[in-house]
């Protein structure tokens, strides 16, 4: 056969030979290495928002309620930043970027805070440690790889329905 040869529903490519065309218009692709890139973006945001508002609170002595308020505020922000700035790179609007932004990340985010602070609530010693203390940096980053964990399937289901990280998208090419 040669090069780009279709043939019904099959096209053939060298040098990977015959592959099954998609149609991308109805394809969600609900794969679990999706779910895992969705949610590693998501961690991105969510971790510099959750160890800056920590690291400030407990420098500034601040009490457990403030210090996680002030956590959970950066994380949110920091997960839209990053995404409301892949779609504005990509020629998207203000508008559209925190529009897309919101409608990716809200619920991933908002499952790995609740997720990622009631570890740190669980870990005995954690809320009161310092930043010297190796039990801050270490339950910090046990509750991140937590948080990721459950948030996977979370993003997965959502990216199955068309909705979450799928709503971004077309605006990470």
């Amino acid at each position: 056969m040669a090069s780009g040869v279709e043939l019904t529903g099959w096209t053939y490519i060298p040098p990977r030979g015959i592959v099954r065309q998609m149609d991308h218009t109805h394809h969600r692709d609900t794969s679990w290495n999706t779910a895992v890139s969705a949610t590693l973006h998501c961690l991105t945001g969510c971790a510099i928002g959750e160890v800056l508002g920590m690291v400030l609170a407990t420098w500034w002595g601040w009490a457990n309620g403030p210090s996680i308020a002030l956590a959970v505020v950066l994380a949110f922000f920091f997960g839209y930043l990053l995404t409301s700035t892949a779609v504005l790179r990509s020629g998207g609007t203000l508008r559209t970027a925190v529009t897309v932004a919101l409608a990716a990340d809200t619920v991933s985010i908002l499952v790995m805070e609740i997720v990622d602070n009631l570890v740190i609530v669980l870990v005995p010693g954690a809320l009161h440690a310092g930043l010297g203390d190796l039990l801050f940096w270490a339950s910090l980053a046990f509750s991140l790889v937590v948080a990721f964990v459950v948030t996977v399937p979370v993003n997965r289901a959502m990216i199955a329905r068309g909705k979450g990280h799928a709503v971004a998208h077309a605006y990470h090419h």
